[in-house]
């Protein structure tokens, strides 16, 4: 992905903001993070959901935890764990770093962030997942922005 590229959204297909949804597998970790600091940090230019193909019990209780820490998020209280089909539409996909393939999900725009999942990991590690998953949503909403 290089400084000058920036995803085609047709405006005239969206209803309201672009609705952008972060995927991985279970919809517990990565994701879940990704929805929380989309809808703290990029609200005012694009809708975040999170979503996956499985479901696991709850929200990872460790990225619960460093939300909280890390930005005052408390993600139990805000979101739920969400299949695909428990969206709506998105205008674009995110994924978060499939490990074996990505799912088919319809969208003007796909891309892979290509994240290793913290699940099981020191803080430190989360920390830094999170950290990385913060810039990325910002570049997302500068190039989002600017067209």
């Amino acid at each position: 992905m290089s400084k000058g590229w920036y995803p085609v959204i047709d405006y005239d297909k969206c209803v309201g903001k672009p609705k952008v949804a972060f995927v991985c597998v279970h919809n517990a970790c990565r994701s879940q993070i990704a929805e929380a600091l989309g809808k703290k940090l990029a609200s005012d230019v694009f809708e975040s959901y999170s979503a996956g193909t499985e479901l696991k019990d709850q929200i990872n209780q460790d990225a619960v935890r460093m939300m909280k820490k890390l930005y005052g998020i408390d993600m139990e209280e805000t979101q739920y764990n969400k299949l695909i089909t428990d969206i709506p539409e998105p205008d674009v996909v995110i994924f978060m770093g499939c490990n074996v393939s990505c799912p088919n999900v319809s969208s003007q725009y796909a891309e892979n962030w290509g994240l290793d999942d913290p699940s099981g990991q020191s803080d430190e590690v989360f920390e830094d997942t999170i950290k990385r998953i913060e810039e990325n949503i910002i570049r997302l909403k500068k190039r989002l922005s600017n067209q």
